[in-house]
């Protein structure tokens, strides 16, 4: 079956395997000269472990450097992982992407999609900023559109807050969203969506407290309010930083409520928030940085895992995988000879990532004892 998608702003269809559909999210990986040898060695690891269809990059991925090359550089190394493990890698920008250095956002995908593994798309003119699309996903045999899966650009500073979606990328979604469903036969396509800095609505789907609690965060503007789980909604993970959401509202979570398509919708940019909430039929969860520093806090840094099934793309199942959990003693130690470098940051993230885990219960736990409430759910 031939299905008519617009090239400007659809990356190249991708197939469910056996049924099944993974997806790999990493975001926040901030890559320079101090971490890229350690991250991306995790990265790749990551990769091998997992087997994911699908990379989805969301943004505040490399050091912008003036020097391009320099840059360059970076994304090379980054992109190494999915090219020789045969990825598809889907890009989108943060609020830093672009911020500093020599290469604007249209300049990076350009160099990205040098990069056999990359399906990104420059919408070019078509739509503000860069780096929003959709990537249809067939069938096994390719005759039928069982999924599709949005990304989007954030943006980075609106007004000196941080952006979101603007007006102009909703229109398209809603109007992509109709083609989408004409295209099934007028059945809505279910879909996830990807984007760096998650939507204001986060605020309406946590708990408001009127002062400072264990595990409860200031909102990102109003200095008076601090948020934290609702035990009567749906939670995933643990809330451990401020969400920091765009300061004005364009209505993208209100167009995705009104389609009903999106099933949940994914966002990098709070690097420790490893969380989810369901609020009006949408979750709205948060990745942690996919990087390592060398230090002890980031061992509990990592990725999420998302699956999908053809026979059932109304649901999806999610796990976050953290960096001190990755490896097992006989992977480190099967590392030593093979991998000299590989093999220290593997230990280095196991050993420190001990102290990190003892610290996260004794806190996690002391939480739980004080207020009487659950502080984290399953990831």
């Amino acid at each position: 079956m031939l299905f008519d998608f617009d090239e400007k702003t659809t990356a190249k269809p991708l197939k469910f395997k056996d049924g099944k559909f993974r997806i790999i999210h990493i975001t926040d990986t901030h890559l320079d000269d101090d971490n890229i040898e350690q991250s991306v060695f995790l990265i790749e690891k990551s990769c091998e472990r997992e087997k994911p269809d699908l990379a989805v990059i969301t943004g505040d991925n490399v050091s912008n450097e003036d020097d391009s090359s320099v840059t360059k550089g970076y994304i090379d190394k980054l992109m190494s992982v999915f090219d020789k493990l045969g990825i598809p890698a889907a890009v989108t920008f943060g609020n830093h992407d672009s911020e500093t250095g020599s290469m604007s956002r249209e300049e990076l995908m350009v160099y990205y999609n040098t990069h056999k593994s990359s399906i990104s798309v420059d919408d070019g003119e078509e739509l503000s900023g860069c780096g929003t699309y959709n990537i249809p996903v067939l069938s096994q045999d390719g005759n039928s559109l069982k999924f599709n899966i949005w990304i989007f650009d954030s943006h980075d500073y609106e007004d000196n807050y941080y952006a979101n979606v603007f007006e102009d990328q909703v229109k398209w979604y809603k109007e992509k969203s109709d083609s989408l469903r004409r295209m099934n036969g007028g059945e809505k396509v279910y879909s996830l969506a990807f984007q760096h800095i998650i939507v204001p609505e986060i605020y309406e789907a946590l708990k408001k407290t009127d002062r400072k609690k264990p595990y409860a965060f200031r909102h990102m503007y109003n200095k008076d309010e601090y948020y934290m789980f609702d035990a009567g909604r749906k939670n995933y993970g643990t809330l451990n930083e401020t969400p920091c959401c765009g300061y004005y509202n364009h209505g993208q979570f209100a167009a995705m409520v009104e389609k009903g398509d999106v099933k949940a919708i994914f966002t990098g940019h709070d690097h420790t928030n490893a969380f989810g909430v369901e609020y009006k039929g949408i979750d709205i969860l948060n990745s942690l940085s996919t990087r390592f520093n060398g230090d002890a806090f980031s061992t509990q840094y990592g990725y999420r895992i998302i699956d999908i099934d053809e026979n059932k793309p109304s649901e999806y199942k999610t796990y976050v995988m953290h960096w001190f959990d990755l490896f097992s003693r006989k992977e480190i130690k099967d590392l030593k000879a093979e991998n000299p470098a590989g093999y220290k940051t593997a230990k280095e993230v196991t050993l420190k990532g001990m102290k990190e885990k003892f610290i996260l219960k004794i806190c996690r736990g002391f939480a739980r004892l004080f207020t009487g409430r659950k502080i984290s759910y399953a990831d």
